[in-house]
């Protein structure tokens, strides 16, 4: 692999804050929560213990076309939605068939997605059960896949590169991000759209997890139920969502004047090989992302000063990551954790809370842990609550890890 640099000029994002990259990072310096009662018919119909969800803020059908929506999936509609403000953040214009500012052959695109579209899926599948075939949407397969997300974004944008889309449940979109990289890093691509999404608020997936016993069930209070590293944790809040960054060439990046946000300087991707839900008991594949991405970046541990956390609000998770990020950093570092407001973005997590960690570094500011009011004594890491922290920093990791023993640490630099 070879050492060119790798910078970011272009974010994007819609989430249970905001329908933007700005919102959405007022909401978390404000200490806003995106986490809200479901007001679905079917939370009551099927007596559902969990009546909480992080669900977007603002409805992705209200910004894409009737026409071209009812085509969509509606994680195929986030990820549109993210990539296309990146896309103009970066400063490039809406692509034509005469012209675009990025030659297709050297575009590529990596958006990850954790579970695809499963509202697809159920839907029809409740179509063909109680209409027979001809209801069925020949568009069916296309909306549910799990590469559609980053198909389509391939197809709006004329990327002709590569699209990938790596699905490693909660550690998809930082995979995304990190697979971006490699392909400029490997001469692929001197632009990659990158990141990850996921839309999966449905029936099944909300009595899954909640048989599982790994969602919060603090119905009665919503804004409060994600609690990482609280000691009164008792669960993660289910979110949908996407984040999307532009990677780029630092020297194309420069020569064309562009805004940079940072630099991608490293990544670290491991694996449990443990345990289908669980981590590792000793952290060994969370030890070893964060390590990795160091040493990829040219650093030591010293030179980290923030982590952003994965931490969902489970009760052994975050006392897991806290110990791993102890071992593999050290305790000087700075910790917050995003899903306090955010929920669990699934596939989309990894991505927008790797620009929440880039926007860090680049405003010295890092939001606080949203409803950290009694810090568990297991976690003996200075983590952020109550206010945002002014802190200078010039090198942060955002830490994902997924269902399956995925681990991924994204290593971001000042510019």
């Amino acid at each position: 692999m070879s050492n060119i640099d790798v910078v970011i000029t272009g974010l994007g994002a819609t989430t249970p804050l905001g329908g933007d990259v700005a919102s959405t990072w007022d909401g978390l310096l404000a200490g806003r929560s995106g986490i809200r009662r479901l007001e679905a018919d079917w939370a009551e119909k099927f007596d559902l213990p969990v009546r909480i969800a992080a669900s977007l803020a603002e409805e992705p059908t209200e910004r894409i076309p009737r026409v071209q929506a009812r085509r969509l999936d509606r994680c195929e509609q986030v990820a549109l939605l993210a990539a296309r403000q990146a896309w103009a953040d970066a400063g490039f214009a809406e692509p034509t068939d005469e012209h675009t500012d990025v030659e297709p052959e050297r575009l590529g695109v990596s958006i990850g997605t954790g579970i695809g579209g499963p509202l697809t899926l159920l839907s029809q599948d409740d179509l063909l059960e109680e209409h027979g075939i001809r209801k069925v949407s020949p568009l069916t397969v296309p909306m549910l896949m799990p590469n559609g997300p980053a198909a389509h974004v391939g197809i709006d944008l004329k990327a002709r590169a590569g699209v990938h889309s790596p699905t490693s449940a909660c550690a998809s979109g930082a995979e995304g991000i990190a697979n971006g990289f490699q392909m400029i890093q490997t001469g692929r691509a001197d632009v990659v759209v990158a990141g990850g999404a996921d839309a999966c608020i449905a029936p099944i997936t909300v009595a899954g997890f909640a048989q599982a016993r790994t969602v919060s069930t603090r119905n009665d209070d919503p804004s409060r139920a994600s609690r990482p590293f609280d000691a009164d944790r008792d669960g993660f809040v289910l979110g949908e969502g996407a984040g999307v960054v532009i990677l780029e060439r630092a020297d194309r990046a420069r020569a064309r004047g562009a805004k940079i946000y940072g630099r991608l300087a490293g990544y670290g991707i491991t694996s449990d090989a443990y345990h289908i839900t669980g981590n590792h008991p000793e952290g060994v594949g969370q030890i070893a992302a964060m390590a990795n991405a160091i040493t990829m970046a040219g650093l030591s541990a010293a030179d980290v000063g923030h982590v952003n956390a994965h931490a969902t609000s489970t009760v052994v998770g975050d006392v897991g990551e806290a110990n791993a990020i102890r071992k593999a950093i050290g305790d000087h570092v700075v910790v917050t954790a995003p899903k306090g407001a955010l929920g669990h973005l699934v596939g989309g997590a990894g991505a927008v809370e790797g620009i929440a960690t880039l926007l860090s570094i680049y405003h010295g500011l890092v939001p606080a842990t949203l409803n950290l009011e009694n810090l568990d004594p297991k976690v003996e890491l200075d983590v952020v609550a109550g206010e945002p922290r002014k802190v200078e920093l010039t090198a942060a990791i955002s830490n994902s890890f997924g269902f399956g023993g995925h681990n991924t640490a994204l290593l971001f630099t000042a510019a």
